[in-house]
């Protein structure tokens, strides 16, 4: 089997200025967990998945945020302007987004895809065509894919 047998290929995608509040949204939405940032020419740029928007280094960032406002504050109370300067504005997804992307054509096997997931602790994989995402493989469709070949006779 290759990719082109279990892609999905109705592809959801955004811009590289769109705002994080409304990939998060489109997300939850669609019910994905990534999608593929396009630029105006159609090119795949990067790469939009929910670690993206939520912040790898969260905790470490809310961590050290809170250790220099106690040092600052020194037991005062902090004005709720500075306060609010510090809260993360929504960002451009170009900002936060993985890029360079990791692809696949239509055309690559199924286990060579297994073993790019793998070894690039990737979630899913674009199917790029002539420069175009024409579709996505994630490791459900794998599983499925597993699932189908397990039961032919």
């Amino acid at each position: 089997m290759k990719a082109r047998d279990i892609m999905t290929t109705d592809v959801v995608s955004v811009g590289p200025d769109t705002p994080t509040g409304t990939v998060a949204g489109l997300l939850s939405a669609r019910g994905i967990s990534a999608v593929p940032v396009i630029d105006a020419a159609g090119s795949l740029v990067g790469m939009a998945s929910e670690g993206d928007l939520i912040g790898r280094n969260e905790i470490d960032w809310r961590a050290r945020r809170d250790w220099w406002l106690t040092l600052l504050a020194e037991g005062e109370e902090l004005h709720p302007d500075f306060l609010a300067s510090l809260r993360k504005p929504d960002r451009a997804v170009r900002n936060v987004m993985t890029s360079p992307v990791i692809t696949v054509t239509e055309n690559t096997g199924l286990p060579d895809i297994a073993k790019l997931l793998i070894s690039h602790h990737i979630k899913r994989v674009p199917v790029v065509s002539d420069g175009r995402v024409i579709g996505i493989v994630s490791r459900a469709d794998l599983v499925r894919a597993l699932a189908t070949e397990a039961q032919e006779p």
